[in-house]
């Protein structure tokens, strides 16, 4: 069973919006509000970056420098799901999205993450 299930991907023009959801399922969720949760993205050729986080009770929120004052995280506790609103898109958004579960404060680390979603993709074109 996969932990983290992301949907809301599709194909938009640049300045679209699109909203991305991550549903935790499972046993290992069963204290979905204990787990830092974030998204990360990966274009073709390229690293996987960090995007976005939020802390366990969703008051604090971190973002790459490339999506701050266009992206936004938040998370619904009671529903054991994270969101990413991301708004007036770039061809240089497009990638694969998946978000990310863990309990470290080294929030902007890949490795800070033990469970994964399989992604999905967001396509921008100018």
């Amino acid at each position: 069973q996969v932990p983290l299930v992301e949907s809301g991907g599709r194909s938009v023009q640049a300045g679209d919006s699109v909203r991305l959801s991550c549903a935790a399922s499972g046993r290992t969720f069963s204290t979905f509000s204990l787990y830092v949760m974030a998204w990360f993205r990966q274009a073709p050729g390229k690293e996987r970056e960090f995007v976005a986080a939020i802390n366990r009770g969703g008051i604090n929120t971190y973002y790459a420098d490339s999506v701050k004052g266009r992206f936004t995280i938040s998370r619904d506790n009671a529903k054991n799901t994270v969101y990413l609103q991301m708004n007036n898109l770039k061809p240089e958004d497009t990638a694969v999205y998946s978000c990310a579960a863990g309990q470290s404060s080294s929030y902007w680390l890949p490795t800070s993450y033990g469970k994964w979603g399989q992604g999905t993709q967001v396509a921008v074109s100018s």
